[in-house]
């Protein structure tokens, strides 16, 4: 048995002896391309809401009893438009008696005007004393005193007639009626209803006092206007969208920051023709934050997450897998803005990054990153600055 053992032993020491070793597999095979670099500016976001650009209380002039309401709740109208009828007959009284009044003045200056023009004849032939002639003309300009206040008096009853018919001050949307049909209304008191511009419109929103500093010292450089100077564009969207499909640009910046949250308020305005825009709605802005530079844009599937970093892998001269270590920035149209830790001739893993781990001997093949869509964004000023928190490719905007 021992002999049959060492017999069995030899035979597999000399089959192992003959057995070729298996081969090694072939290197993975990815694809690698440049960064794309292409035009982009930066935009900063803010919420705020719609405001309206004018808002106004609609009160009566004239103090009386509504004789008729003109409009419907709700309702959109024009300046001009009639709103309410308060009942004018008292006011026409005044207006024929001021009249009245007007023309009795008038038949007096007349009257008086007569006598003056024969006094002077009779002066001239010393027919009237000095003192006669005096009084006669001292008489006939009081008259014609008069007659200017009947005047006055008769376009201040005209207007009050008028003002019974209350119209409105602006064009825009009209909230709910205050007063019904009978009701007692004060002159310039009682709140008829209330009326609000639609458009265009405003959007209002706040920034910190870094981001007042960074657009400061742009604006020294050179790099970006003020928007004080400038009607920088913005882009807005609504809680429920998605896309920035409000256009828009600004034309206020306060004059000082709030001293109990350190911020300053800004103020866009936007076009809103079909009255969509709501004052009161809030929304997503996104202003200008720079003026076009050259940005590197890379596939988000290109971006491997190690903990807290964000790293790229590059492939060497010599096929090996490299990490860097970047900093992302916004996407833009699916690509993703790399703020540092690339160079425009790094070979990037564009396919196959999950294949791979940092020391791998690779293979490769050539591939290319495809330019996002054309968007459709506002052009910005040709300027370059230094980076902010989102961006948009110049050529979608320009």
């Amino acid at each position: 048995m021992r002999s049959a053992w060492i017999a069995l032993a030899g035979l597999s020491l000399l089959a192992g002896c003959g057995a070729t070793p298996e081969a090694a597999p072939p290197p993975t095979t990815v694809t690698v391309g440049k960064p794309l670099v292409k035009p982009i500016v930066d935009w900063d976001d803010y919420v705020g809401r719609f405001e309206a650009r004018q808002q106004v209380e609609v009160r009566p002039r004239v103090s009386g009893y509504v004789q008729r309401i003109a409009f419907r709740d709700g309702d959109f109208v024009k300046a001009g438009q009639l709103l309410y009828v308060i009942d004018p007959r008292p006011f026409e009284a005044s207006l024929a008696q001021a009249r009245a009044s007007l023309a009795k003045a008038e038949a007096t200056a007349s009257l008086l005007r007569g006598n003056l023009v024969r006094s002077e004849t009779l002066l001239g032939e010393n027919a009237v004393s000095r003192e006669e002639f005096e009084t006669t003309r001292a008489r006939s300009a009081e008259a014609a005193a008069d007659v200017a206040a009947a005047r006055a008096t008769v376009q201040a009853r005209a207007l009050d007639a008028g003002f019974t018919r209350v119209t409105a001050p602006i064009s825009g949307r009209l909230s709910d009626r205050r007063v019904d049909v009978g009701g007692t209304v004060t002159a310039d008191t009682t709140v008829l209803t209330t009326i609000v511009s639609l458009d265009p419109i405003h959007f209002v929103f706040t920034g910190s006092e870094n981001i007042y500093l960074k657009y400061q010292r742009a604006n020294q450089a050179g790099t970006r206007p003020s928007s004080r100077v400038s009607p920088n564009p913005v882009e807005i969207r609504l809680s429920d969208e998605t896309l920035y499909r409000w256009r828009g640009r600004m034309d206020f910046v306060d004059n000082a920051l709030d001293n109990g949250t350190g911020t300053i308020r800004g103020r866009a305005i936007v076009r809103n023709p079909d009255g969509f825009l709501t004052p009161g709605m809030f929304g997503h802005l996104r202003l200008l934050g720079s003026g076009s530079y050259d940005g590197m844009l890379i596939p988000e599937s290109s971006v491997v997450t190690d903990q807290t970093r964000k790293l790229a892998m590059i492939v060497g001269a010599d096929g090996v897998v490299a990490p860097r270590v970047i900093v992302l920035g916004p996407l833009i149209d699916g690509l993703r803005v790399v703020r540092q830790g690339l160079t425009p001739d790094d070979q990037l893993i564009i396919e196959g990054v999950q294949r791979v781990r940092p020391g791998m001997k690779v293979q490769t093949q050539p591939g290319k990153i495809v330019p996002p869509a054309p968007g459709t964004g506002p052009a910005p000023p040709a300027v370059i600055a230094p980076p902010s928190t989102s961006a948009t490719d110049a050529a979608d905007v320009g």
